[in-house]
């Protein structure tokens, strides 16, 4: 009889046990530290598709060639084609995006085309902002403000957005119209029983 309690009463103590140590957990667990706010600011670095966030410094198509002969060709291509990393020059299919009925009807049996900065990038900030974070991978964030806007003017010139000779700074780059910016439409659903 005395064992049948203890089956009973041992699951009931460690149910306590728990139950008190739930409600008893520090309020800070000595992990981290707060973010001090000059820290805070260097990451901050989003920029918005209408330039909100582009620092001072300047670049041209001719500039970012060199330099994209010397910190991207190895992964995407000498010309943007593609390697071991994404394809980045490309702007066909010109009239449509790269997918959905009417791309498929007009690919027939042919090969499928690459998302690219040319046919489905709807913002040229948003090259900046992606080179500025991201690349190259080996040491994301080294790039100066004037190599990653060099950078961004070589692939919108190579992608035929651009001329050969124009500058991007900015004040130009939220300017360009990328020709897949009509491909997108803001989301304006509410939520709810509302979306639509």
């Amino acid at each position: 009889m005395k064992y049948r309690i203890w089956i009973l009463v041992i699951p009931l103590l460690a149910a306590a046990v728990l139950v008190s140590m739930a409600q008893s957990l520090p309020k800070r667990y000595g992990l981290g530290q707060p973010a001090p706010a000059d820290l805070i600011a260097a990451w901050d670095i989003a920029v918005t598709p209408d330039g909100k966030g582009l620092p001072p410094g300047k670049g041209t198509p001719a500039e970012g060639a060199v330099i994209y002969a010397a910190q991207c060709a190895s992964c995407h291509g000498a010309n943007g084609e593609g390697g071991t990393a994404d394809v980045l020059v490309g702007p066909e299919p010109k009239e449509f995006a790269p997918f959905g009925p009417q791309y498929e009807k007009s690919r027939g049996d042919g090969k499928d085309v690459p998302f690219t900065i040319g046919n489905y990038w709807p913002y040229a900030t948003t090259i900046f902002d992606y080179i500025r974070r991201a690349m190259p991978p080996s040491a994301a964030g080294s790039l100066k403000a004037d190599q990653v806007y060099s950078l961004t003017a070589f692939l919108l010139a190579k992608n035929g957005i651009i001329g050969d000779t124009a500058v991007i700074d900015a004040k130009t780059l939220p300017a360009v119209i990328m020709p897949a910016r009509n491909r997108f439409v803001p989301d304006d659903r509410t939520g709810g029983a509302k979306v639509r």
